[in-house]
């Protein structure tokens, strides 16, 4: 079963803000509250496009051993594919795990629940 990512949306310097009172124990995180921070609507939309949601069932349903694998699976150039990943993985949505002389990608999240302040 794969876990909701839910995910915040507020302007930068608000999580900046949010993360230095976390850090100094003025605010405890909830359950349920965004672990991920975006800083617009459009930044999120860039992430979690159609293309790159379509990927992550991909690697989800294909569970490609590599990049270059996951490339040939969907059509996609292996260097634009890296970029979109360790984005996602800058997120958490995927996981990049090194394994001998490759980088395998490992979905953590295919739903999101998404929180605009």
């Amino acid at each position: 079963m794969m876990e909701t990512i839910v995910i915040g949306i507020m302007p930068q310097e608000k999580i900046r803000e949010r993360i230095l009172a976390i850090a100094r124990g003025e605010v405890k995180p909830k359950p349920g509250e965004p672990k991920i921070w975006f800083t617009s609507m459009k930044s999120l939309a860039e992430v979690l496009s159609d293309d790159n949601r379509a990927l992550l069932r991909v690697i989800q349903e294909t569970k490609p051993d590599s990049i270059s694998s996951l490339a040939d699976a969907t059509g996609r150039k292996p260097g634009n594919l890296s970029r979109t990943l360790k984005t996602m993985s800058r997120y958490g949505i995927v996981e990049m795990r090194r394994e001998r002389n490759h980088v395998r990608p490992i979905v953590r999240a295919t739903e999101f629940h998404i929180v605009a302040a």
